[in-house]
């Protein structure tokens, strides 16, 4: 009984290793191809991967509830340069005849930097910034305000970066 066990353990291994070695020619070709599609794919899948932020929203003012409030949301990307670019809209929620203003504050190598924009409705961004790490680009805060001047009921500073 031991030399028929033998000899089906030996005709299986037999079979496995012939399996292994008709099967190793196949995947060493499409190996290099396979492999730099794979990396190709996991750098623009990297590159292109978005990173939401918020929303951030104005202070109360005037009797307001939550539900009035102005508001920004949006997402920022790296692409293959390197570069940051920040989207997002700006939302005036009540629609009163009062702006809506989004303040975009970030920090480089030169220091501290602010631009506001305003808005009575609803304002999309799209690909603001270009800030490169290696220009010390490493912090990007958005403030959201509401009112007739940029600083009237203002919201806190939100870190989106």
């Amino acid at each position: 009984m031991s030399k028929v066990r033998t000899l089906l353990a030996g005709t299986a291994l037999a079979g496995a290793l012939a399996a292994g070695m008709a099967a190793a020619p196949a995947a060493m070709a499409s190996t290099p191809t396979a492999a730099t599609a794979a990396t190709v794919a996991a750098q623009q899948a990297q590159s292109s991967s978005k990173h939401f932020f918020g929303p951030y929203y104005s202070g109360f003012g005037r009797g307001e509830n939550f539900g009035h409030r102005s508001s920004f949301k949006g997402y920022y990307t790296k692409d293959g340069s390197g570069r940051y670019w920040f989207y997002g809209d700006l939302v005036d929620r009540d629609r009163d005849r009062q702006y809506s203003y989004v303040w975009f504050r970030w920090h480089d190598r030169s220091g501290f930097h602010a631009k506001v924009f305003k808005t009575r409705g609803n304002q999309h961004f799209d690909r603001f910034g270009g800030f490169r790490k290696s220009n010390g680009f490493n912090d990007f805060d958005i403030r959201v305000c509401e009112g007739t001047n940029s600083s009237d009921d203002c919201g806190r500073w939100g870190d989106a970066f």
